[in-house]
């Protein structure tokens, strides 16, 4: 049954006539029901935690839509919370840590295999999700890729540049590095845990990899996700895993090859006739829709969707948005656009 699902056909390389579709944050703040249930939760972090709860949103989506996945409702902060960083959520503002900038910072941290009885609650709602979601439907887990992670716990909080994070790779390389490979580390066991709670793909979201240039790049965004790959293939022969290096521009060229992945997310930034030509050609690529069509709508998001479907038709391709669907969506946008993917 597995290998009908259409979201792993694509993985493996098959070309679909019509692409499967999911969206970057569609259980979010942009539905009613999603607000309702967080109002119930209390707050940011205790519905994270809140197994029900959280496999609820998850699955709200799954409902009003039936996209062809379903991605976990987490926060890629959840890591290095259980490496024992302080987290704590400001209203409005976004999430706040404890900094990690010093030897003693970074020897206080938890080996990465300690990480499991902080997260169980995840790995619950993983299992929750494995039983309830419709069985065409693929279950996504996921996590920060490790450059990503490390710009908040150096920096306390997200920042315009990474502006901390290129400082003390500069200032204190071994502390940094030393950041990236316990990130690393925990990251595989934090995935692997999903996997075998019941993900059947993963996704690795390096959100911040464009500020990396050079050598950085490699080093610090596409060698850790390859090393992240590679185990968890290694762990678990066949999974499908998803990178995401937004922002990459022209350095998407290569990146199934670079990182392991079976699929590459693409950001709005590269056309997608760009991508097909130059990253399709890899294997499955996921994208790129730009989030503002969710609030603006109309016959630009028609437009751009036919376009981006045409773009991709001659290869392996998953329809999703170039980064999270944003607050301010409108619902009915995001019906819109399905409705344009499945019925030209």
């Amino acid at each position: 049954m597995a290998q009908q699902k259409t979201i792993l056909r694509a993985l493996a390389g098959e070309t679909l006539p019509t692409p499967p579709i999911w969206m970057m944050r569609q259980a979010g703040r942009y539905l009613p029901e999603y607000r309702a249930t967080r109002a119930k939760a209390g707050d940011f972090l205790a519905l994270c935690y809140n197994s029900e709860l959280a496999a609820e949103v998850t699955l709200q989506p799954i409902r009003r839509y039936g996209f062809d996945a379903a991605i976990l409702f987490a926060d890629i902060l959840l890591l290095p919370q259980a490496l024992g960083v302080d987290l704590w959520f400001v209203t409005g503002e976004g999430p706040r840590m404890s900094t990690t900038t010093t030897p003693s910072e970074l020897a206080a941290l938890k080996p990465a295999t300690d990480i499991h009885d902080h997260l169980a609650p995840v790995y619950e709602t993983v299992r929750i999700l494995s039983r309830e979601l419709p069985t065409e439907t693929t279950l996504i887990g996921f996590a920060g890729a490790p450059w990503t992670v490390a710009t908040y716990m150096i920096g306390g909080r997200g920042t315009p540049d990474q502006a901390p994070a290129h400082a003390l790779k500069s200032d204190a390389p071994e502390v940094f590095r030393g950041i990236i490979d316990r990130l690393t580390d925990a990251t595989i066991e934090y995935l692997s845990a999903q996997v075998t709670a019941g993900a059947e793909v993963v996704k690795i979201f390096d959100s911040w990899a464009g500020s990396l240039q050079g050598a950085d790049f490699e080093d610090f965004s596409l060698a850790p996700m390859r090393r992240i790959v590679t185990e968890l293939k290694a762990r678990h022969p066949g999974i499908p895993v998803i990178a995401f290096p937004r922002g990459a521009e022209e350095r998407f060229t290569g990146a199934h090859a670079a990182t392991g992945a079976d699929c590459i997310a693409l950001d709005d930034g590269v056309s997608p006739e760009w991508a097909a030509a130059n990253v399709q050609t890899g294997g499955c690529v996921q994208g790129n829709l730009k989030s503002s069509h969710m609030v603006t709508g109309g016959a630009a998001l028609v437009e751009e969707t036919r376009r981006i479907v045409d773009a991709f038709a001659n290869g392996p391709h998953i329809f999703n948005l170039g980064h999270g669907i944003t607050p301010d969506a409108d619902p009915e946008n995001v019906q819109l656009m399905i409705d344009t993917v499945r019925n030209g």
